[in-house]
């Protein structure tokens, strides 16, 4: 007699099933969360908040805010902090305004010149970090109030003694980059389709929303671009394994300093990319500019999956959590409640976003 032979089913093959694959995606909290303020706010908001003009109201904040996000919680996954980010965004202003006003540059070179000026803070940043082994939260806090104080200084020596500059608009008037860091793009389709009826228009004809604010569709494009990097290259490998366990990355070969600092030129790139929106759209910059942005960048980078302790996150999580932000502080305007509101709402994501990550993670990991 002869035995039968046992099929052995290797575990590494198993399906998932849908369910589980869907908790394991770090996003799915954001995606939860936008569902439900949408629905909140259907129910309780104006109807006039879900038009095509209420969508580009709360969507435009909900950009300047992602851009950010999206470069904080890529650095979040590297494992690290960026507290200076709201100060960046001041201070890349603030040398912008001067290209631009006081010496009279094109955006051809003041635009690359802002990238190439906080790209090198955000180098600065990230070397302290890995030369001199503090955590990066101590050293990003040292340069918020760092990059705010400078930020106040200079704007006073370049104009006297205001604390803000004026005359962007009439410097960059004619520039044929503005229209790529402001305004609204696709007027002349907008218009067509306010012609056919298709979107609301004034009597006059001309649409109520003119286009799509070019702040849209950076944050789209970097969104996109992000999660490309993240989930299809191997630099997105480098990152999550840096994030995870640096010790055991930099034994397989990975350059976890290296990989740390790009990310903080990275993060400090995207507060430039805001500060010239912001300033061509105003038309002036202040020492004020992004204040606090840094806080709000990070929850939302939170509340779209990104773990605290690194290694986990997702930059589709931190476009959704910058919806969310857009949707309620603007969609309180819609409702009778008070926008002060709006902070409790904040905490309150945050705390309810580190629960359920969490929770998730644990669950991932088989941890207790």
């Amino acid at each position: 007699m002869t035995d039968t032979p046992t099929l052995v089913v290797d575990e590494r093959l198993k399906s998932e099933p849908l369910v589980a694959r869907l908790m394991k995606r770090p996003e799915l909290g954001a995606i939860a969360g936008v569902i439900l303020v949408f629905l909140f706010f259907l129910l309780t908001a104006d109807e006039a908040m879900f038009t095509l003009s209420g969508v580009m109201n709360f969507m435009t904040p909900a950009a300047q805010l992602g851009i950010l996000a999206i470069g904080a919680a890529m650095l979040m996954i590297g494992g690290e902090f960026d507290l200076s980010i709201g100060s960046m965004v001041a201070f890349a202003g603030l040398f912008f305004g001067v290209c631009t006003v006081t010496w009279g540059l094109p955006l051809l070179i003041s635009i690359p010149l802002t990238f190439v000026f906080a790209g090198m803070v955000g180098a600065i940043n990230g070397t302290i970090v890995m030369r001199s082994g503090l955590p990066s939260f101590i050293v990003t806090l040292a340069f918020l109030f760092i990059l705010r104080g400078l930020s106040l200084v200079g704007l006073k020596m370049a104009t006297g003694g205001s604390t803000q500059l004026r005359g962007v608009r009439d410097a960059i008037e004619g520039d044929w980059l503005a229209p790529f860091f402001s305004g609204e793009a696709f007027e002349g389709l907008f218009a067509t389709l306010a012609e056919m009826g298709m979107i609301d228009s004034f009597k006059s004809g001309a649409p109520k929303v003119p286009g799509i604010p070019v702040e849209i569709l950076w944050f789209l494009a970097i969104a996109l671009l992000a999660t490309y990097v993240l989930l299809r290259t191997p630099v997105g490998n480098w990152i999550f394994a840096a994030g995870g366990d640096a010790n055991a990355a930099s034994n397989s070969g990975v350059p976890v300093s290296r990989v740390k600092i790009s990310l903080f030129m990275v993060t400090a790139c995207c507060a430039a990319l805001v500060a010239i929106i912001t300033v061509m759209d105003a038309g002036s910059t202040d020492a004020r500019r992004g204040f606090q942005k840094e806080f709000e960048a990070i929850i939302a980078a939170v509340i779209g999956g990104c773990l605290l302790t690194g290694g986990y996150g997702s930059a589709i999580g931190a476009f959704f959590g910058a919806i969310i932000f857009g949707m309620v502080v603007i969609g309180l305007t819609y409702t009778g409640f008070d926008q002060d509101w709006f902070q409790v709402f904040l905490g309150g994501m945050l705390l309810i976003a580190v629960l359920f990550n969490n929770a998730i993670r644990k669950r991932v990991t088989g941890e207790r």
